[in-house]
């Protein structure tokens, strides 16, 4: 092959790699999902979010690990190449391509709920499709002002959550906005109990509690794009982790102090309510304008995602080869655009389908998120294996006790996946996610990919 090979420009900086994984962790999940997850578990919601916490960070050092000793573009789709054969590679490259074009459907049509809220006579498709084409022309901006512009997106949201953490602590300890008394935090326990519905409900929350943590892995998708991947990507992702750990709690601590959690979602949004409640004028417009930041941030996130996975899949030959084509400014052009062209299904879907279409692609993209975490895990397992003693030692980031985080983090996605199957409400994706899977593989066959990667393999051993 020619050394015509293009590749990503490095243009992200630690900073946007940082708040690019925040702004694609931090979108409905928080401001949508949250409330459907406490009416299953209640103030427990809290142990599900910590204990799912901890997870996403074993799963996040074992991708940084690999990630900072080689950081490529397509990232775990390429580890999963390297360390367990051409077909999990392939596998995990469509998928994560198809969870983010799901995901990014729940996106785009919240977009058009939020604009609702000002313009009540415009369909929301519109706004939809409007969405869709700006964050399509965002993805094509220098990746630098990409990541620029990411950056910002996802500081208005981290601000607005912050306020509403220091308002709502203000409220539990010194009463402001409750006539000067203080609330404490009793409704934690005074409403039937920490854990209402027992601790079956825990588990039944923590589908939707997985799904808020998806798009924290996105920092290994940018590998292939950050200036100094080994000092960048290590710190960006010990602190994603525990940024996005202090939000989701810090902020449903204090929300479940204030309100009984029966409350939460019945009166509308939580964040509204605690705002209008210290007495901040037009707090629904303020907080409305910052849902929809998240909305887009999100979705901005999973276009550039899905775009650089499409360019991955190229490169390896299992996508159409335009997709492997970079423009003048280093930006994955083809591949953008037809994971645009995607969504125009899922605003064609979402006009259609009704309200219980958001239960049903969250629980497809936590299955399509568990199949990539699970992926991370099992190559970098793989990949330890393939080391020398001597070598692991020498390993600049490590995963923390290395074996057992990372076959206890492997069982507690399958436990997920039990209780996604369990529950008559998310059965769907344990459905629709196999379903996918054995459609890429007749493909993989029918295609002849398999024989491409044989083929490719003897030349590398003969060179």
């Amino acid at each position: 092959m020619q050394k015509q090979k293009q590749e990503l420009h490095r243009g992200l900086e630690e900073r946007h790699i940082s708040l690019m994984s925040l702004g694609a962790a931090i979108g409905v999940g928080l401001f949508l999902g949250s409330a459907s997850a406490i009416q299953l578990a209640g103030p427990g919601i809290l142990v599900a979010y910590a204990c799912s916490g901890l997870v996403m960070f074993f799963i996040m050092r074992a991708l940084g690990e690999m990630a900072i000793q080689k950081p490529v573009a397509g990232s775990f789709s390429r580890y999963a190449r390297d360390y367990l054969g051409p077909l999990a590679g392939y596998l995990t490259g469509w998928n994560y391509w198809f969870l983010w074009v799901v995901t990014c459907m729940a996106e785009i049509t919240a977009v058009g709920i939020y604009m609702g809220y000002w313009f009540p006579d415009v369909p929301n498709w519109i706004w939809a499709l409007s969405a869709l084409v700006i964050m399509t022309g965002v993805n094509f901006l220098a990746v630098k002002a990409y990541g620029e512009l990411e950056f910002w997106f996802a500081l208005i949201k981290i601000v607005a959550i912050l306020s509403m953490i220091a308002v709502g602590l203000l409220m539990i300890i010194a009463g402001v906005g409750n006539g000067g008394i203080a609330t404490g935090i009793s409704n934690l326990w005074s409403n039937g109990g920490f854990f209402p519905h027992g601790i079956k409900g825990v588990l039944l929350s923590l589908q939707m509690v997985m799904f808020a943590y998806l798009g924290i892995e996105m920092i290994g998708v940018t590998a292939g794009e950050v200036k100094n991947p080994q000092k960048s990507l290590a710190k960006a992702i010990d602190t994603v982790f525990w940024r996005i750990l202090i939000f989701y709690v810090g902020a449903l601590f204090v929300i479940m102090s204030i309100y009984p959690w029966q409350e939460i979602g019945s009166q509308g949004s939580p964040f509204v309510l605690t705002f209008e409640k210290v007495g901040i004028p037009y707090a629904a417009g303020i907080i409305n304008f910052v849902v929809l930041t998240a909305a887009l941030s999100s979705c901005n996130s999973g276009i550039f995602s899905t775009g650089r996975m499409l360019f991955n899949l190229a490169e390896q030959s299992e996508a159409p080869k335009a997709y492997g084509k970079l423009t003048k400014g280093g930006i994955p052009g083809k591949a953008v655009l037809a994971s645009a062209g995607a969504l125009l299904v899922g605003v064609l879907l979402n006009y259609i389908v009704p309200a219980k279409v958001f239960t049903w692609v969250t629980s497809i993209a936590t299955f399509g998120a568990i199949w990539t975490w699970a992926i991370i895990l099992l190559s970098q397992i793989k990949y330890r294996k393939g080391m020398q003693p001597k070598d692991q030692k020498q390993l600049k980031y490590k995963m923390p006790f290395y074996p057992f985080t990372s076959y206890l983090s492997l069982a507690f996605l399958a436990f997920v996946i039990i209780l996604m199957a369990y529950s008559p409400e998310t059965r769907v994706a344990v459905i629709v996610g196999p379903i996918w899977f054995l459609i890429l593989i007749a493909v993989y066959y029918g295609k002849g990919f398999h024989k491409k990667n044989a083929a490719v393999s003897t030349e590398q051993q003969i060179s």
